[in-house]
């Protein structure tokens, strides 16, 4: 009798583990597209650094604000859009650490499932046997 609830109990426990280690999948998937949506961003401003490259210093520079195009100095454009880059790969830095930490408890969750998954079975084999 009190090898069965403490199968039960082994039972509730892989449940939990299994629903922590779902939780922290979902959150490495939503980490990959948010990294993804960054890495897409950090290319379209590296492309507008060499198209502002490209221009001579008295070519003209519009930004559009809203349904308006507004005058930009070539200077100010190039340093909003270096800026931009700087920020966007500082988020990046910081997604990459957050998933390495995201998987290394991943790797942790599975471990104890697989010794709560061994305790189990060893359990029913104790079982079989009596």
């Amino acid at each position: 009798m009190a090898s069965s609830s403490a199968q039960r109990e082994l039972q509730r426990e892989l449940e939990t583990k299994a629903n922590d280690l779902s939780k922290i999948q979902k959150d490495i998937s939503k980490n990959h597209q948010v990294r993804k949506k960054y890495t897409i961003q950090l290319g379209e401003n590296e492309l507008v650094l060499k198209e502002l490259d490209l221009l001579s210093e008295d070519a003209n520079v519009f930004k559009l604000i809203g349904p308006v195009l507004v005058k930009q100095d070539l200077a100010e454009a190039r340093a909003n859009v270096l800026k931009r880059i700087e920020y966007i790969s500082a988020e990046l830095k910081r997604l990459d650490a957050t998933l390495q930490d995201m998987e290394e408890k991943q790797n942790s969750k599975k471990e104890a499932i697989f010794k709560v998954q061994q305790r189990i079975q060893s359990l029913q084999a104790g079982k079989a046997k009596a």
